[in-house]
């Protein structure tokens, strides 16, 4: 059967392209159309480097074409993604050395961000990657008891002429955080700018060195030290972090519409569920879903981005976090093979942003994002 490239047209009008408001055809996103047979080729063009809209205008495509035209075409889609500058927007600054920089984030406080970041720290640097944490939680910093390096100082070392902050090192990961240069018990009454500035000296003024993976532990919500981080750093893409609880997943969703909204615009890489559920030793069988059931896997589903994969309730994941060693380091236990999965999942997405999307060297904020009393 041999299709023709006016049906095709056609049938790409009735797909509208999320953010435009224009059809693909109208807003002049299909860029050509070829077919040969029952062979169809569509070039598109997007003008958004959101992960999630680039698979659904992929999905919306094929599945038009095959319902619309003919059930029996074969589909392919090209995608190229063209990114306008504007005059108003700030660029992230890249750091030289640093490949891939992971913002890890969540809506809501107390749901283990900063458990599962020291967790993925540690697998990536056992699978052989280099890493560094920047724990952004300026007000309730906690990589420095969950490294064990609570009584660490960064020492001074000169680089290119310049004195920089050599970052503190743990289970073969770089640590900076601002528990570093604050006692235990002292509390950081800071207001928005000096937090934002503390950020900038512990992101450019260190000496982070070669490093495959930047981790970096947000603090909880949707607030000022985000957009700092934002217009400070390309970062490569976020990971959220939730429990299944309604409450908790209500909070997550708002996180990853920060991240997929059109002045922030940076890639989701997944969502990750803590506190799945739990499972008493002396009942390996049962599991107990003390806080629902797979709330942050159906709400990956509904957001469309990847389901990063789900930690148990285990008492050892607090114990070695109290203790300063995370629990991803116990060679052969259940810990350390969920984190295995989850950070090989992570990675995955990684590699698959970098294949399918531009290059992070400028995820752009407006200057006047967030001010709903500024004239559009």
């Amino acid at each position: 059967m041999k299709i023709d490239k006016k049906d095709i047209l056609k049938a790409l009008e009735t797909i509208t392209i999320a953010g435009e408001g224009k059809n693909m055809v109208e807003s002049g996103a299909i860029a050509n159309v070829v077919t040969f047979g029952d062979e169809v080729v569509v070039d598109l063009v997007l003008h958004t480097p959101a992960m999630h809209i680039k698979k659904r205008a992929e999905d919306d495509i094929k599945k038009t074409i095959l319902e619309l035209v003919s059930p029996d075409a074969k589909i392919k889609v090209n995608i190229k993604v063209e990114v306008a500058e504007n005059p108003n927007q700030i660029k992230g600054k890249a750091i030289p050395g640093i490949k891939n920089i992971i913002a890890v984030a969540s809506g809501k406080g107390g749901v283990g961000k900063s458990t599962v970041t020291a967790n993925l720290a540690v697998t990536l640097a056992k699978m052989g990657f280099s890493v560094g944490v920047l724990d952004a939680d300026i007000y309730g910093p906690s990589m420095p008891i969950m490294f064990d390096v609570e009584n660490e100082k960064p020492i001074s070392v000169t680089v290119d002429g310049k004195s920089k902050m050599k970052p503190v090192e743990s289970y073969e990961v770089k640590i900076l955080s601002i528990g570093f240069f604050t006692s235990p018990s002292q509390a950081v009454i800071w207001r928005g700018p000096m937090a934002s500035k503390a950020l900038n000296q512990m992101i450019f003024d260190a000496d982070w060195g070669e490093l495959d993976f930047m981790l970096i532990d947000l603090p909880p919500g949707t607030g000022d030290i985000h957009l700092s981080i934002m217009q400070s750093l390309p970062v490569t893409g976020a990971v959220v972090v939730s429990t299944p609880q309604a409450v908790a997943l209500a909070d997550a969703k708002k996180g990853v519409s920060m991240f997929m909204s059109e002045a922030i615009n940076v890639p989701v890489l997944g969502i990750i569920e803590n506190m799945a559920y739990f499972t008493p030793e002396e009942l390996p069988s049962n599991k107990y879903y003390i806080f629902g059931k797979e709330g942050a896997k159906d709400l990956a589903q509904d957001l469309d981005v990847a389901f990063l994969g789900e930690v148990p309730i285990v008492q050892s994941i607090r114990e070695a976090g109290d203790y300063g060693r995370p629990a991803a380091l116990q060679t052969g236990s259940i810990i350390e093979n969920v984190f295995e999965e989850i950070t090989r999942n992570v990675v995955q997405e990684v590699v698959n942003r970098n294949e399918n999307l531009a290059p992070t060297e400028a995820i752009k904020i407006t200057t006047m994002a967030g001010c709903s009393s500024v004239r559009k």
